[in-house]
């Protein structure tokens, strides 16, 4: 299922992917070479014993089991460390308006991996979680969704320091065509999120797209095209959104010296789009032509 998944993320076009949360680092171990998109993988995602997504492996609790948890990874060869710095929605008995680490696990953690040569970054669904993970030195931070227990409450303070930090908001965007509504509690916040989106632009804080593909039928990888086109329907310039996805994605996820953009030496992952993105970005989801290290896999002579 992992193999036909990556499929459907090259046949819309992503040709490198960054898995944020497996299942016994089988992401890892896919090897798809030039049938697929190169992963990124960071293994399971590091969490408190029953916190969000604990299913998947990685509970770690205290200094000493984290900074573990986080030379588990750099040995195992992960190229991103990623933190559930809050509780989330997919996890009976998580809370995502609530903290699951406190300001030393995740210092230790951000050392950890920066000591070994690793990005990390922190999911992150209500105030306190992003402002914890810009203390303690994340370099990216997942949804920046601002989750209270009863409803969304932006913060246009920490929007403002998270724009002046430069740490890269990773934002959750792109629905599938026709897919069933939310679960009620996100329903009833869509509203609130949006407006969280365009006033994250407006601030000028940096951003790449999350999918958070294959959580839910809503979310199906290759759903990044509909991440895009969600984002200029937020008011996002159809420039700034294409950059998210090539050359700052490259940057945070510490490809740029290889992938990103179309330069001498860097690798020859294309995508052609029937019509212009920068005047109707829905011609991302119009794929022609993808190409993995210059060979065409899909359209042209594939």
């Amino acid at each position: 299922r992992m193999r036909q998944a990556a499929r459907l993320d090259l046949a819309a076009g992503v040709t490198t992917v960054r898995d944020l949360g497996d299942l016994g680092y089988l992401a890892l171990e896919l090897g798809l070479g030039l049938d697929g998109p190169e992963i990124l993988a960071a293994g399971p995602p590091i969490t408190t014993p029953g916190g969000h997504c604990w299913f998947l492996g990685g509970e770690a609790a205290g200094e000493r089991e984290v900074r573990a948890a986080v030379r588990e990874r750099a040995v195992r060869g992960a190229h991103v460390v990623k933190m559930m710095v809050t509780g989330g929605e997919m996890t009976p008995g998580s809370r995502s308006h609530l903290l699951q680490y406190g300001p030393a696990e995740l210092s230790a953690a951000v050392g950890e991996a920066h000591a070994h040569g690793l990005p990390i970054t922190g999911h992150a669904h209500c105030a306190a979680g992003i402002a914890a993970a810009l203390d303690a030195g994340f370099d990216s931070i997942e949804h920046c969704s601002f989750f209270t227990e009863d409803f969304y409450e932006l913060d246009h303070a920490l929007i403002r320091r998270l724009a002046a930090s430069g740490v890269v908001a990773s934002l959750t965007a792109g629905v599938a065509p026709g897919a069933p509504p939310p679960p009620p509690r996100i329903q009833a916040r869509l509203s609130a999120v949006l407006e969280g989106l365009s006033a994250c632009y407006a601030a000028g804080v940096r951003f790449v797209i999350g999918t958070d593909a294959g959580v839910g039928p809503p979310k199906p990888h290759g759903v990044l095209p509909y991440g895009a086109e969600m984002l200029v329907g937020a008011g996002y310039a159809p420039v700034d959104v294409l950059r998210a996805i090539t050359s700052v994605a490259a940057e945070t996820c510490h490809v740029d010296g290889r992938k990103g953009m179309i330069a001498p030496g860097h690798d020859a992952d294309l995508l052609a789009v029937a019509g212009d993105p920068l005047a109707d970005i829905t011609a991302l989801c119009r794929p022609l032509a993808v190409y993995r290290m210059g060979r065409p896999v899909i359209g042209q002579g594939s």
